[in-house]
């Protein structure tokens, strides 16, 4: 079967001045879909710029990277976007909800983009938000909900588009660890019945929740394996040492 996501010798090089920085230095990977995934490293590891790659927010400067089979590298802005619209669900870190909407508008508008008829869109957020507990908070403004409760928001928008990847960038960032948990453990849940998710973190015991990691630094894979497996965590002062 062909993989849902595919790195077929991704390369991603900025030039700064007289420097050449390789951010993604030719990384070759796959995903199947159903797999949770997390993706891995310190700051300067190539993860943020794998997610953005990941999520058509960015293309190789090298190689390939294909989505479903689809070279994602050969698309105009145009497709881009509605790869993104179609196909990416996103969590963030900062939640990104809209202040001045309620709950049920936020997941509503996500929707908007592609078209989706009114009722339809309603029904379909309405469901999402059942799915992640909030019913009764249909009409509440994110002010009036919990750090918790607004990445719930936020999980439910990427589910209302029923995308392809849930692509979720240090979902617990911003949350108490109990908080952080409860998000992970939905996160999980979410996998269990089917969906592919991939986890941007730096933290190894977020990363350990996923059944799959793949540990970056300097641009390169330096593990990719279960979460339990030799390797899937290492500690910042033995980044380097991995690397080499």
């Amino acid at each position: 079967m062909t993989p849902l996501i595919e790195f077929k010798d991704v390369f991603k090089i900025y030039n700064m001045g007289d420097n050449v920085v390789r951010a993604v230095d030719g990384i070759s990977i796959q995903i199947e879909k159903g797999e949770f995934v997390a993706i891995v490293g310190q700051s300067g590891s190539g993860k943020s710029t794998c997610m953005n790659i990941i999520g058509c927010l960015d293309v190789p400067t090298q190689g390939q990277y294909m989505l479903a089979g689809k070279d994602v590298g050969t698309l105009n802005d145009n497709k881009l976007a509605e790869i993104r619209n179609k196909m990416l669900g996103f969590i963030f870190q900062q939640y990104n909800l809209l202040p001045k909407l309620t709950v049920l508008e936020n997941v509503e508008v996500s929707l908007l983009y592609g078209n989706v008829p009114k009722g339809e869109r309603i029904d379909r957020a309405k469901k999402a938000l059942d799915r992640v507990g909030l019913t009764d908070k249909l009409e509440h403004t994110p002010s009036q909900l919990s750090g918790g409760q607004q990445q719930r928001v936020s999980i439910a928008r990427a589910l209302a588009g029923s995308p392809s990847v849930i692509l979720a960038d240090e979902p617990t960032g911003a949350l108490d660890s109990k908080t952080g948990r409860d998000v992970l453990a939905l996160l999980q849940e979410l996998n269990r019945e089917g969906n592919t998710i991939v986890l941007i973190t730096h933290d190894n015991s977020i990363a350990a929740t996923a059944q799959r990691i793949i540990r970056l630094a300097d641009g390169k894979v330096v593990y990719d394996g279960p979460s339990g497996g030799k390797g899937a965590v290492v500690h910042a002062e033995d980044e380097e040492a991995v690397s080499q």
